[in-house]
C-alpha cells in the first residue's frame, strides 16, 4: 500500500479521481461542463454514488432508483446531477476548482458527501470525523462563492453498515453532529434521512440499502420526500 498522509486533511486539497467505479469519471466532469450552461439549473445535487445513480442528467448507465422517486421531487425542475462515484470531499473540491457550478444560478444546491471519506483504499486514507467536515466546509466555501444566491441543504451522511453497533455507525454520527452545527452556523438548511432508512431495532435493510450504503428506490423515496417541501413551489 502507498504511503499515505496522515499529518495533512486529505480531505480539503483538491484533487481529480482516486478510485475505479463502473464509470468514467473524466467523461462524467466533461458532461457536466458541456451542460450545465445549457440545463441552466434550477437545482444542482452535489455528491458522491448515492446521488449519481439516483437519475437526472448527464445520465448514468447505472442506476439504482427508478424514475418515479426522482420524478416526484424533481420534474418539475431543471436538475443538474454533480454526483461521481467514489467521489470523496477532496474530489468534490477539485472538480469545483475546475468549472462545476461555474457561470450558473441554481436555486437550491443539495449536498450530500463524506461517505467516501471514512473508508481507506490504496489511494486515499480515511479521515476522522473533524477533517469530513472541514471538508464539507471548504466544499461549501466554494459553492458560496459560486452561487451566492442559492440556498445551500447539507444532507446528512447516511447510515451505513447493517447492524447499528458497528464502528462506522459512530463515525457517521460524530460527522453528523459536526454537519449540522456548520449548518446551524451558516444559515443552512440540514436533513437527516438516517432514521427513516432504519428498522425499528436500528439495522438496515436490504429492502432499502441492498450493501448497507447505497440506497434502493426505497430508499431514494424517503430522500424523495425529505427534498420536496425544501424546493421552490411551482405552480400547478
Amino acid at each position: 500500500m502507498a504511503q499515505l498522509n496522515q499529518t495533512v486533511n486529505t480531505a480539503i486539497v483538491p484533487v481529480s479521481k482516486l478510485e475505479e467505479d463502473s464509470y468514467d469519471w473524466w467523461e462524467r466532469h466533461e458532461q457536466i461542463l458541456n451542460l450545465q450552461a445549457s440545463i441552466d439549473p434550477e437545482v444542482v445535487l452535489i455528491g458522491d454514488s448515492i446521488t449519481h445513480f439516483w437519475g437526472g442528467e448527464p445520465k448514468s448507465e447505472v442506476l439504482h432508483g427508478k424514475a418515479e422517486a426522482w420524478n416526484s421531487v424533481f420534474a418539475p425542475y431543471r436538475v443538474l446531477n454533480m454526483g461521481f462515484g467514489w467521489d470523496r470531499t477532496q474530489n468534490v473540491l477539485w472538480r469545483l476548482d475546475h468549472g462545476q457550478l461555474s457561470g450558473l444560478n441554481p436555486e437550491v444546491v443539495v449536498i450530500l458527501i463524506g461517505t467516501n471519506n471514512t473508508s481507506e483504499t490504496e489511494n486515499a486514507r480515511a479521515n476522522d470525523a473533524g477533517e469530513i467536515a472541514e471538508g464539507l466546509r471548504a466544499v461549501c466555501d466554494r459553492v458560496e462563492a459560486k452561487v451566492p444566491n442559492a440556498k445551500i441543504v447539507i444532507m446528512a451522511v447516511l447510515p451505513r453498515e447493517k447492524d447499528p453497533d458497528h464502528p462506522r455507525r459512530a463515525l457517521i454520527k460524530d460527522i453528523n453532529v459536526r454537519y449540522a452545527k456548520l449548518a446551524e452556523e451558516r444559515g443552512y438548511t440540514f436533513v437527516d434521512i438516517g432514521p427513516r432508512l432504519l428498522e425499528a431495532d436500528g439495522t438496515l435493510s436490504q429492502e432499502t440499502t441492498p450493501d448497507y450504503c447505497h440506497l434502493t428506490e426505497k430508499g431514494y423515496r424517503q430522500w424523495a420526500d425529505a427534498l420536496r417541501p425544501l424546493l421552490p413551489e411551482r405552480a400547478k
